[in-house]
Parts: structure tokens; sequence; C-alpha cells
């Protein structure tokens, strides 16, 4: 089973738990695979997947505009590199493919 695509992702850090929806190379294009995965287990794995974020804006400009939860940006290739060791070590952890 390998990583072919990760379609979404969203680090709660309240509850610090990882959220990401992904596909395998053995999935169709209409099937998608979520999990839940503790985000502590990243650094236990020895994987850093935040990356750094930077604005085109004067904080002036951010004052005048409606910010939501910003979402906290991560490595796209260290999250698949993670995910594919992740998985490879617990196989039952894998999530069944559900259409998309």
């Amino acid at each position: 089973m390998e990583i072919k695509e990760i379609v979404n992702y969203f680090l709660n850090s309240e509850k610090n738990i990882l959220e990401v929806t992904f596909r395998t190379i053995e999935d169709n294009e209409d099937d998608i695979r979520i999990d839940n995965i503790d985000y502590e287990l990243v650094a236990e794995y020895g994987y850093e997947l935040e990356s750094d974020s930077f604005s085109f804006f004067d904080d002036e400009d951010e004052e005048d505009e409606f910010i939501d939860d910003e979402k906290i940006e991560l490595d796209e290739e260290e999250l698949m590199s993670f995910l594919n060791e992740y998985y490879t070590v617990n196989p039952n952890s894998i999530p069944k493919s559900t259409p998309y």
C-alpha cells in the first residue's frame, strides 16, 4: 500500500488530531480514505510536518480583513512520507476506501 495523493488534511490543534483524506495507488479516482491520527505520533516517527507560513500583507492590512480559524499549513511531501511509514508499520490501521 502506498499513498498516491493527499486530497485534504486538517490539524485540529485543540484536540491534537490530524484528519487526513487520501488515495492509495490501489484506489480508483472515485474512492477516498479518511483517517484521524493522534498528532503526537508524527513526532514519535521523527517527522516535522508544520511548514513556515508567511503573509503578503502588512499587519494593518490584516486588521481590516475577516479572519477565520487559520488552517495550519503542513508539508504535504513530509505528510505523505509519514503516512506511508505509519501504514507500513500499522497495516491494520489503514482505513477502508469509500466512494467520494
